[in-house]
């Protein structure tokens, strides 16, 4: 069912809820005030009664019949009965067609003791009236029929019943203008939403002016929209640098057997070509294993986290460095060293944060005229800080944003060394995996300073 006739259907249904609660309120409400009303009509008539027979006594008989029967038009079906203190009948009046009320001595006993009491009889309504004075002890029983409040009570139920079914074709016909008028912008959404495709993406949905949850179901869309044509975005370059490192390696493999091949040569001339052969293998080797490697880390589920002690990291790291080159040293500083051992340690992969770390200060020392990489270790409020620093050539303000792009390279790093580009944009996946975050800076006299936070495990015990 569409949600637009959910919403008439829901709006409908209250509206009746509603109007069927009122109507039977005021249907309720005026069945009492009748009943109310014509109690007091009888408790008069009995009253009157009583007071005239309690002055002329027997003598009264006359008079009270002709007062009954010129009041008959008021209160219809009407009888009238005055019992002494025996319970037997001392006065009897019957409107035509009327037999007189044969009232349970139970009743009369109770009237006695409640003064009043009201009761139903023959299908009308009667008052059992207890009246007392120096000579009389006498109950009067007045019934009679309100033949004017039922026909009130009849025409009310007849009016509200019909109000109820108006007021629920107007229920559904305004609650089926309100949900289409309500449904409208998302069926627009949805429109433009469906117009949107892969090749596409760059189609974006109008929010209005509003600010309702439609405009921000909009906006949502577009930021989503926005993601994804960034993705697809990088995923296309990342294809297409990937496509060209490969083929170069390949082409240049398949050009130098091509060459070789074309006439006999001497064994010293196999060996330099196959040795050369070896060193683009190499290439495509290296390029492979980091492809791989930034695949991996884009899937949180294959990363397994455990406890790591960051000081072991830095320390493999400055002893791995060292050993890749003789000219490569790494000074290792820690900074106020805390005596909770949990503020040395993170919830991560030590392989990971291993592989995230060298390449910081690898690269330290490999674009560094002294080839010195500095890294500080700080803590601080459940923080891990590290700070790894080299005297570089200073990172453009412009290219820090895309330094960590799969196969960006600095004009500098690629006129100075063989990469590929990978490592940085590989340690920022990989930090980002541990829930830290990385900050550059670059300037002629601090040099170049990369910046890892990582959240230490005593910032998720509190």
């Amino acid at each position: 069912m569409k949600i637009k006739y959910k919403i008439t259907a829901l709006f409908a249904l209250l509206a009746t809820a509603i109007m069927l609660l009122s109507s039977v309120s005021v249907y309720y409400f005026t069945s009492r005030d009748r009943a109310e009303a014509f109690k007091k009509r009888l408790k008069g008539r009995a009253n009157n009664n009583a007071q005239i027979y309690s002055i002329f006594g027997d003598s009264s008989i006359k008079l009270l019949a002709q007062i009954d029967s010129g009041s008959v038009s008021t209160l219809p079906r009407k009888s009238v009965v005055i019992y002494d203190y025996l319970d037997n009948p001392l006065y009897v009046f019957n409107a035509k067609g009327e037999s007189i009320p044969h009232v349970d001595k139970s009743i009369l006993e109770r009237s006695r003791v409640e003064e009043e009491l009201y009761f139903n009889i023959d299908g009308r309504e009667a008052i059992a009236w207890h009246h007392t004075d120096a000579r009389n002890r006498i109950v009067i029983v007045v019934a009679a029929y309100d033949s004017d409040g039922w026909e009130r009570l009849v025409g009310l139920r007849h009016i509200l019943f019909l109000g109820l079914l108006i007021g629920i074709a107007i229920a559904l016909i305004g609650g089926y203008v309100f949900s289409t008028q309500l449904v409208k912008p998302l069926s627009l959404i949805i429109q433009e939403v469906k117009d949107i495709s892969g090749q596409n993406l760059s189609h974006r949905i109008e929010a209005g002016s509003g600010h309702d949850e439609l405009h921000q179901l909009a906006n949502t869309f577009n930021e989503l929209l926005n993601r994804l044509q960034e993705s697809f975005m990088i995923q296309r370059r990342f294809i297409s640098n990937a496509s060209h490192e490969l083929s170069t390696p390949l082409t240049s493999i398949s050009s130098q057997l091509e060459v070789t091949l074309h006439k006999d040569r001497e064994i010293d001339e196999y060996k330099q070509v196959m040795l050369s052969i070896r060193e683009d293998v190499k290439q495509m080797q290296q390029l492979t294993k980091s492809l791989l490697e930034i695949a991996k880390t884009g899937s949180q589920g294959t990363i397994e986290l455990v406890e790591v002690r960051i000081d072991e990291v830095m320390f493999k790291v400055m002893g791995d460095v060292q050993k890749i080159s003789p000219d490569y040293k790494v000074e290792l500083q820690f900074e106020d060293i805390p005596e909770d051992d949990r503020e040395f340690l993170v919830f991560g992969n030590s392989d990971l944060l291993y592989s995230a770390i060298k390449n910081f200060v690898e690269n330290g020392c490999k674009y560094s005229p002294d080839h010195i990489s500095w890294v500080d270790l700080s803590f601080q409020a459940g923080q891990i800080i590290v700070r790894v620093r080299n005297q570089g050539d200073v990172i453009a303000e412009e290219e820090i944003e895309h330094i960590f792009q799969p196969f960006y390279r600095t004009n500098a790093a690629s006129t100075r060394t063989k990469g590929f580009g990978l490592g940085l944009a590989l340690a920022k996946r990989i930090i980002g995996l541990h829930k830290g975050a990385i900050n550059v800076q670059s300037d002629i006299v601090s040099g170049t300073v990369f910046t890892i936070v990582l959240p230490s495990i005593k910032a998720f015990s509190r």
